[in-house]
C-alpha cells in the first residue's frame, strides 16, 4: 500500500513538472512572439501613415498648380483659425466660412477644412486622412450626418466635429506665412498630430513637460516632444519636396526647427507652445504644424516676429 502511494505521488510530481514546463515554455514563446507582433504592427502603421502623407503631398502639389501656387487654405485671405466652420453643408463658400459677401473678407476655418479642399478638388479619399495608429479618428462618411445624400464634393469640412475624421497636423495656413510652391523644400507640410493639442483619443501633453524637454538629452527626454500616435517614438513627416520620413525628433525642420512649436526667440529645437486658435509661424522658415482640438496652454505670444526673423537669420 505504501509503495502504491509513493508511486502515485511520483506520478503527480511528474505531471506537475510537465505542466510547469509547458507553462514556462508558453510564457517564453509569448514573450518572444508578442513583442515581434507588436513591432510588426507598429511598422505597418508607420508604413500606412507614410503612404497617406505621401499621397496628400502629391495632391497638394496638383492643387497648388490650379490655385496660383498656393497650398490648400480654406476660407478667404483674412480668415482665422477656428474650431469649426460656419456651415460645413453650405451651398457656397461664403456661407460655409462666414465670408463677407461683398469682398470675401473675414470668416473662420478649421485646419481640417483646409485638408478637405483636397477631397473637394483633388479627388483624395477621406480614408487618406486617417492614420491607423490614431485610434480616436474614423473615416468620414456624409451618410453619418444625414446630409440628404450629398456628395463629398458638395461639402466643406469633415462634418461638425471635423477633428474626429482627420489624423494629421498641417502647417498653419491662416496667417502671414502659408505654404506655396515657392516655399523652401525643407519646410514641413504635414505630420502626425501635434502632441501639445488634444486629439479625440489623447489629451495634449501637459505644458509643464516642455520644461523637461531636453533636445540634447537622452531618449527619454527627447521623446517628450514627439507625437503620441506612434508610441512617442517619432512622427511621420511630409516635406515640401513631397518626400515623407519617420523622424525620431520633432526638431526636423529647417535649421533644426521644432515642427510642433512656433519659434519664440529661444532654442529653436524647443520653441513656444501653441496659442489656442491664434498661434502662427513666426517667419517664412518656421514650420509650425497644428491640428484642430483644444490646446492645453495659452503662452505669451511673440511680440515682434520681424525682429525675431532678423535675429534668426544673422
Amino acid at each position: 500500500m505504501t509503495q502504491i502511494t509513493k508511486t502515485n505521488k511520483l506520478k503527480r510530481i511528474d505531471v506537475l513538472i510537465v505542466v510547469f514546463t509547458c507553462v514556462f515554455v508558453f510564457l517564453l514563446v509569448l514573450g518572444i512572439v508578442l513583442p515581434a507582433l507588436y513591432s510588426a504592427r507598429n511598422t505597418s502603421y508607420r508604413t500606412k501613415c507614410g503612404y497617406n502623407l505621401s499621397a496628400l503631398g502629391k495632391a497638394m502639389q496638383i492643387y497648388a498648380k490650379d490655385y496660383d501656387g498656393e497650398f490648400p487654405r480654406a476660407g478667404g485671405k483674412s480668415s482665422t483659425w477656428s474650431d469649426s466652420v460656419s456651415n460645413w453643408m453650405a451651398d457656397n463658400r461664403f456661407s460655409a466660412y462666414g465670408l463677407n459677401p461683398a469682398d470675401g473678407s473675414g470668416g473662420m476655418a478649421t485646419i481640417a477644412s483646409s485638408f478637405y479642399l483636397l477631397v473637394k478638388y483633388a479627388d483624395v479619399s477621406p480614408k487618406s486622412f486617417i492614420c491607423p495608429g490614431d485610434k480616436g479618428t474614423t473615416e468620414f462618411s456624409p451618410a453619418e450626418y444625414n446630409t440628404d445624400e450629398r456628395e463629398l464634393t458638395d461639402l466643406w469640412d469633415f462634418g461638425p466635429e471635423s477633428r474626429e475624421h482627420c489624423s494629421y497636423s498641417y502647417h498653419m495656413p491662416y496667417g502671414m506665412y502659408p505654404l506655396t510652391t515657392s516655399s523652401i523644400p525643407g519646410m514641413a507640410v504635414a505630420a502626425d498630430p501635434n502632441p501639445w493639442i488634444d486629439s479625440p483619443s489623447v489629451e495634449g501633453k501637459e505644458p509643464s513637460l516642455l520644461a523637461g524637454y531636453n533636445p540634447s538629452g537622452r531618449r527619454k527626454e527627447t521623446n517628450i516632444g514627439n507625437a503620441v500616435t506612434h508610441q512617442k517614438d517619432g512622427q511621420s513627416v511630409l516635406f515640401m519636396d513631397t518626400h515623407v520620413s519617420f523622424e525620431k525628433q520633432p526638431f526636423c525642420g529647417i535649421n533644426d526647427d521644432n515642427i510642433y512649436t512656433h519659434w519664440d526667440g529661444g532654442d529653436i529645437r524647443r520653441g513656444g507652445l501653441p496659442l489656442p486658435l491664434a498661434s502662427e509661424s513666426t517667419d517664412i522658415l518656421d514650420s509650425f504644424l497644428v491640428n484642430d482640438g483644444e490646446l492645453t496652454v495659452m503662452p505669451i505670444g511673440v511680440a515682434n516676429p520681424e525682429f525675431l526673423f532678423e535675429e534668426r537669420n544673422r
